[in-house]
């Protein structure tokens, strides 16, 4: 499997973590949860397809949302929050334990 590639803008980024208080490097980590939960993000999609990723983040060990646009070999992360607690209870719901 290639190793996935992230890219975001830095002005953005910086905002994030003013606004939300989360890195897009700490957002990168939640892409190695195994247990990551992946969606369309069908609201945000008119002029690109956009999804959403619910997952556990390697530093900070806590549950974030993730907005973003995949290509073939590319993350373009868009902004990353801490989950809202129906999207905490969507992940302990659905994340199968030993995936």
């Amino acid at each position: 499997m290639p190793k996935i590639k992230f890219n975001w803008d830095p002005a953005k980024s910086e905002k994030n973590i003013i606004k939300y208080e989360v890195s897009f490097d700490e957002a990168a980590s939640i892409f190695k949860d195994p247990l990551a939960l992946y969606y369309d993000d069908i609201e945000h999609s008119q002029k690109e397809k956009r999804e959403f990723v619910i997952g556990r983040s390697a530093a900070r060990e806590r549950l974030l949302t993730c907005f973003m646009v995949r290509t073939e070999d590319t993350v373009r992360i868009i902004s990353a929050r801490t989950s809202t607690h129906r999207e905490r209870q969507n992940y302990d719901e659905n994340a199968e334990i030993g995936s």
